[in-house]
């Protein structure tokens, strides 16, 4: 029996189909595209139940997360998603919220808010990853550059606003723990406790580049500007108003009682753990 891995080229699934692999549990990419696979694939397309239910069916485990897109595009997917998992009825699923904060019985119609609803009213044995900020934001050109150009890390968010980062690398740590071992359900949260100024970001960078490197607190506004290019402006507005809202809390911390490290004992990558496994 196999495992299942959405979204396998890219930066979630990518490295949980490795680190499946590298623990010798048999793993399937589920891609739109199967050439773009060098492995066993099997191709997907996130509306058509039909293909959901054909790749789920007699899998060990799925892990899953939504797709870029419109939010209405993606609570259609979650839905999606929930009808093939009601029909296939794999032993287990796993979702990564990709950032988002969710509730059991929340009413949010929202993506990830609808994927949780799905697992929760599917009868089958589940997982919700929980995440926050990922340090692979700090690796856009825009941000990096500068830190080892200039000696400064510049990224919008205040110098005292704590955030529980973790990496991908770290999330896909979480996934494959909770796809192999079925003891855990509901939601798991992972990222640092205590949690990461920007002056613990730029101490990381700078063990890890091996120059000194500070940080400096970036506007949204400003952050929007370097993004535009590379995200185009309607994929970048969202982004610019999750970094304003930002600005009015407190910090962005996991709830410690549902976090990898009590329920799992995960702990999350350093700044520099991370940047030396991803041999940067």
């Amino acid at each position: 029996m196999t495992y299942i891995v959405h979204g396998a080229t890219g930066a979630q699934g990518s490295p949980v189909l490795a680190a499946l692999k590298a623990h010798g549990h048999p793993a399937v990419a589920a891609v739109r595209d199967v050439s773009t696979i060098d492995g066993p694939a099997v191709a997907v397309d996130y509306s058509s139940v039909h293909s959901l239910v054909q790749a789920y069916e007699g899998a060990e485990g799925v892990f899953v997360h939504l797709p870029l897109g419109r939010p209405e595009d993606q609570t259609a997917f979650a839905e999606t998603i929930g009808e093939a998992v009601r029909r296939a009825r794999p032993a287990r699923v796993v979702f990564s919220t990709s950032g988002y904060s969710v509730e059991h019985n929340n009413e949010g119609s929202d993506g990830p808010s609808t994927m949780l609803r799905e697992l929760e009213a599917s009868a089958v044995s589940y997982a919700v990853v929980e995440p926050r900020l990922y340090l692979e934001n700090l690796l856009m050109p825009a941000i990096h550059e500068p830190a080892l150009a200039e000696g400064v890390l510049r990224y919008p968010l205040r110098e005292d606003y704590a955030t529980s980062w973790s990496s991908h690398l770290d999330v896909a740590d979480v996934v494959v723990h909770l796809l192999v071992n079925r003891d855990v359900t509901g939601i798991v949260s992972v990222g640092a406790l205590p949690g990461l100024l920007g002056a613990d970001l730029a101490a990381g960078f700078s063990k890890g580049f091996k120059k000194e490197i500070v940080f400096e607190a970036l506007s949204p506004e400003g952050f929007g500007e370097l993004i535009v290019p590379v995200f185009g402006e309607a994929a970048a507005v969202p982004v610019v108003e999750s970094y304003k809202y930002r600005q009015g809390q407190t910090d962005e911390l996991i709830p410690e009682a549902r976090s990898a490290q009590k329920l799992l004992g995960l702990e999350p990558r350093s700044v520099e753990l991370w940047l030396r496994d991803l041999r940067l």
